[in-house]
């Protein structure tokens, strides 16, 4: 039953899957099973922690002694902002369920380090290595909070040890990979990133039974379809490598969501680019591949071998001089970005709330500044621009269609400032110097350290080094205004 639960969510029916799942948990009070199943399912996909909460009940109300339920208790608690309820609960836990210490502190070390407390999650674990059993979950627990407080090469052996003892999970291998890409060794990286499952649109899209390309097939004539896979942002980052596949003589199809379409079309005229949705079954093509694949298939097998032909995006000139016209004539202009998309996913809005903050956080850091101001925020953020009372903020967003005039508004500024989201990668890819903020436990891509990437030569990473992004904000404001005193028309 709960794995329709799941295809109704992966099909974007998540009302009516947290209905079913209520409905039959309802009815079947006596299957506590079913009611922890329908937990997990609804944090995995939504924030609804009152629906947890309401699941939970049912099955305590018929096993209140059962210690996953409790954690999960304990877990929802933290979620929902109580971090000091919640460790009471686990705290009782431990003290009642003693011989159950190693399964609670791996659900507690999970919950701190969902929130985004890797230090605590850290300290839990290895407190109970001083006396209890070093399982794989606790194991690797250890290496996800190394890897979150940006000690991925100490991260890496914990991994290891965990996969040696039980390799058949797959959270930890993708987490083992996904560190080594953090700490820069590619080349062991990216064969096993290679075999992740895939986050796609579309499961049964006709193109994914196409062989999958791999480094060094023969492509010279044959027809290869890049298809979008997991975010915006990864697919400005990596689709820096399509020149390589067309000087290979391949032909070439880009299939990505409408708001990429225009600006990869005009940056890759050899190439055909198509909105993904909707794409229907067409002869011609050999092979096809996500598009984060192309890091592996282009044989960027270390840092210093990342292309960074910069620009390797471009903005429309007609576009370019559209908004030209719209933006104040005052220099420098700086363009501003404060938050990233929200997401619907546990998880990832956990992970939202460490990346972003508020134009209000942004502005009291970063203003006054002589210059001039453009956002360039997307979404639901943009409408925080409506209660803003500070310095003057143009706001050309309202006229956007795509990614391709947010290129060519970017054409326009003389810098970017944003936290970790898609403008980052569009910025970077087109040229426009940009100053991204980070999160504390901060995304692979970026390293563990230092101001620079290899992505990217344009920016400057500013690294919040804590969970809260008030002190970067301050450093990045001070920064700005050092900035601007010397800037000079180039």
């Amino acid at each position: 039953m709960f794995q329709t639960g799941d295809a109704f969510f992966a099909a974007r029916r998540g009302d009516e899957a947290i209905c079913l799942i209520l409905e039959v948990a309802s009815r079947l009070p006596d299957e506590w099973l079913l009611a922890l199943a329908g937990v997990t399912v609804v944090l995995r996909y939504t924030i609804r922690y009152d629906v947890a909460d309401s699941l939970l009940d049912i099955a305590l109300r018929c096993r209140p002694d059962v210690v996953v339920g409790q954690g999960l208790r304990a877990h929802v608690r933290m979620l929902k902002g109580d971090v000091a309820g919640g460790c009471a609960l686990f705290s009782a836990l431990l003290q009642r369920y003693p011989d159950q210490r190693a399964a609670i502190c791996e659900q507690m070390s999970m919950s701190f380090l969902e929130i985004g407390y890797p230090m605590e999650s850290l300290k839990i674990l290895r407190s109970h290595l001083e006396t209890g059993p070093a399982t794989a979950a606790i194991l690797a627990n250890v290496g996800c909070s190394l890897e979150r407080l940006n000690r991925s090469a100490e991260a890496l052996p914990w991994f290891e040890k965990a996969i040696a003892l039980d390799s058949t999970q797959s959270e930890t291998r993708f987490a083992y990979v996904y560190t080594l890409l953090k700490a820069g060794r590619l080349r062991e990286a990216w064969p096993l990133y290679f075999e992740r499952a895939l986050s796609v649109l579309d499961g049964a899209a006709w193109y994914l039974s196409l062989p999958r390309l791999h480094p060094g097939d023969e492509i010279a004539g044959r027809g290869v379809i890049l298809f979008y896979e997991q975010a915006l942002g990864d697919t400005l980052q990596f689709i820096r490598f399509v020149p390589d596949l067309l000087a290979k003589g391949a032909r070439v199809t880009i299939l990505v969501p409408r708001p990429l379409v225009r600006l990869l079309a005009q940056s890759y005229p050899e190439a055909q680019v198509r909105e993904i949705d909707g794409f229907g079954w067409e002869d011609g093509y050999d092979y096809a591949a996500p598009i984060p694949d192309l890091p592996y298939i282009g044989g960027a097998m270390s840092l210093r071998e990342i292309p960074a032909p910069i620009p390797y995006l471009r903005a429309d000139p007609g576009d370019i001089a559209r908004f030209a016209a719209l933006l104040p004539e005052r220099r420098p202009r700086i363009g501003l970005v404060w938050a990233g998309e929200r997401r619907a996913k546990c998880e990832q809005m956990q992970m939202d709330l460490r990346r972003s903050t508020t134009l209000a956080a942004l502005g009291a850091a970063m203003t006054p500044v002589d210059a001039t101001l453009v956002s360039l925020q997307f979404g639901g953020p943009r409408g925080e621009i409506a209660g803003w009372a500070g310095q003057a903020l143009c706001d050309p967003m309202g006229s956007v269609r795509d990614m391709a005039d947010t290129a060519a508004i970017m054409a326009n500024l003389d810098l970017v400032i944003s936290v970790d989201t898609s403008p980052v990668h569009l910025a970077g890819a087109v040229g426009c110097p940009v100053w991204m903020i980070s999160r504390q436990d901060a995304c692979w891509r970026w390293g563990d350290a230092g101001g620079r990437s290899p992505w990217y030569p344009e920016m400057r990473l500013f690294r919040a080094r804590e969970r809260s992004l008030a002190p970067v904000l301050q450093e990045v404001g001070t920064a700005l205004r050092t900035w601007v005193d010397t800037w000079r028309p180039s």
